[in-house]
């Protein structure tokens, strides 16, 4: 359907519009053949409606003859056609109204003078509406394509999202078995109690993993549950100190962020030292950006890997995904720790959406 004809305001405006290529087109019969300026006005403005209405058939004439793949002499051949079809369609139901207002003294020369006018006139004005048509579809086809680009990119995206959220849950499930495992012989109950620990943790993983974002106090809540399986297997080695400021933990975050930056904290931080160490977190909200940082101390005697975990480098490429803006995540390690800083945008969820408190 032609678009002026979906919305009645964009059709009312655009037969508005016609007056003044009707004024146009009186002005030159004035001054064609000396007629009248007001019956000229007369005869011509109120058919420049009815041309108007004419003229919105080129929408269906230039979709079926597009300009990429139409032959140079079908498209001439055609819209030649089409606009000899317009003007003649334009004049016959005009000639009533014609005959009526040129008045019983008007001769049939001045009739047909009139009239012929009237139907060369048309050919051009149609010719125009043709080329207009041309760009308004030449503008939708860009639109379109654009959009089809945008929607294109965020399912790359969002399957992108998926991807590396589905790698989280396998890469701490080998990590967690191997930890039930080395207690099962040393620490039999302690194995049960980490199994129990590892089933609620993956229930909650689940129900976070499947929404787009989660409070950062439900994200830390589910870290607390990762702190306590680990907790099983490394007892006072590990400790952890947890500074989050209020408004910081309303924030909206990715799901499943956290965890495997303090996973990798306790894998190549905590389990390498004998007296274990401390995980800091800390949250913060300054100037519209929340800030995370996981800190931890590291064995000085260690040798430094180079490149990222798998924890740190899925956590960079989901905030690449994300597409925010001052969006990053800084490591660094000096001084005998390793720090993991997060800078995101500080969405806040709406009051009416608050998640589950754990």
């Amino acid at each position: 359907m032609h678009p002026f004809l979906r919305d009645p305001r964009r059709l009312g405006l655009y037969l508005f519009a016609w007056a003044d290529v009707g004024t146009v087109l009186a002005a030159l019969l004035w001054s064609a053949h000396r007629a009248s300026f007001l019956r000229a006005l007369l005869i011509v403005l109120p058919t420049a409606l009815l041309l108007g209405l004419v003229c919105l058939s080129a929408w269906w004439v230039c979709r079926g003859l597009p300009l990429d793949r139409t032959s140079p002499g079908r498209l001439a051949r055609g819209l030649l056609a089409a606009a000899l079809q317009a003007s003649a369609m334009w004049v016959g139901p005009a000639t009533p109204w014609v005959v009526w207002t040129a008045g019983p003294y008007a001769t049939r020369a001045e009739l047909l003078t009139v009239l012929g006018f009237m139907f060369v006139a048309g050919i051009p004005v149609y010719a125009m509406s043709l080329a207009i048509h041309y760009l308004v579809l030449a503008f939708e086809a860009s639109r379109e394509a654009e959009q089809r680009v945008l929607e294109s990119q965020v399912s790359t995206r969002e399957a992108e999202l998926r991807a590396l959220r589905a790698q989280l849950n396998p890469h701490f499930l080998f990590n967690s078995l191997n930890s039930i495992n080395a207690l099962v012989h040393s620490d039999p109950e302690g194995a049960r109690r980490m199994c129990e620990s590892l089933g609620d943790f993956l229930r909650r993983t689940l129900a976070l993993g499947a929404r787009q974002s989660v409070t950062l106090e439900e994200e830390l809540s589910l870290v607390d549950r990762y702190f306590a399986i680990e907790h099983v297997r490394f007892g006072d080695r590990l400790r952890v100190s947890r500074t989050v400021a209020a408004d910081a933990a309303d924030c909206l975050v990715p799901p499943l962020l956290l965890q495997p930056l303090v996973e990798n904290a306790v894998k190549h931080g905590i389990a390498q030292r004998l007296e274990g160490g401390t995980i800091q977190i800390d949250a913060a909200v300054t100037d519209g950006t929340l800030r995370l940082t996981v800190e931890n101390e590291v064995d000085d005697d260690a040798v430094a890997k180079h490149g990222e975990g798998v924890g740190l480098e899925n956590v960079r490429r989901r905030l690449d995904a994300l597409s925010f803006r001052d969006t990053r995540l800084d490591a660094s390690r000096e001084n005998g720790r390793f720090r993991v800083a997060l800078t995101l945008p500080a969405r806040h969820a709406a009051p009416t959406a608050e998640g589950a408190r754990a």
